[in-house]
């Protein structure tokens, strides 16, 4: 049954407050690529969104931000209907004219060239990809370096997507344009923008 306007889940408690200490935290997951970030502020969620993912949405989600989701999450009409009614962001059919994109079956993640890549002269102008994932601290080893790491960091993350390694050295390659990725899994997030090199750990 779906949720009336009366019944629809909170949104940030402290609206204010609670955007500015989301904010702050993506910034620093983006300064520091791999670590991982904590997000407490979503007091309701409709499934099968993760409040992480929905504190960011309530963050930087808006009326000149269009909104690209998955199957898993555009067939559920709570979700679609929770974001427009907390953000005023358009949930639109066409991953190229995305903003930001909502992934909550990583197994079904369309290729990077599905999305906005941006391009030479506005290479923001692409899309974040914001994908749920099962863990940010079991699973695979991955080493990651680049620009805001020392050196080199591993992440243990059950991300859920085989490929993902190639994909992002591919997106690599098109820097400046390119596709940047914020993991959630519950409330935890973590970073992977485009100049971040993301392997694979072997053994």
């Amino acid at each position: 049954m779906m949720t009336t306007i009366a019944e629809m889940p909170a949104g940030f408690a402290d609206k204010v407050i609670a955007a500015q200490s989301t904010f702050r935290t993506v910034m620093d997951a983006m300064a520091r690529p791999g670590s991982v970030q904590l997000i407490r502020a979503v007091s309701g969620v409709p499934a099968p969104m993760m409040r992480g993912a929905a504190a960011i949405a309530l963050t930087l989600f808006d009326q000149d931000t269009p909104v690209w989701l998955d199957e898993k999450l555009a067939t559920s009409g709570d979700v679609i209907k929770w974001i427009k009614f907390h953000t005023s962001a358009p949930v639109i059919a066409d991953a190229a004219g995305s903003s930001f994109a909502v992934i909550a079956d990583p197994t079904s993640l369309p290729e990077f060239d599905r999305f906005a890549l941006g391009s030479p002269e506005y290479p923001d102008r692409s899309t974040t990809i914001v994908i749920q994932v099962a863990s940010l601290s079991e699973g695979p080893a991955y080493r990651l370096s680049g620009p805001g790491i020392d050196g080199v960091t591993v992440l243990r993350a059950a991300i859920g997507v085989p490929d993902l390694a190639d994909r992002l050295a591919e997106n690599a390659c098109r820097f400046p344009r390119g596709i940047d990725l914020l993991l959630v899994s519950g409330e935890s997030i973590v970073a992977l923008p485009r100049t971040t090199q993301f392997v694979a750990q072997e053994g």
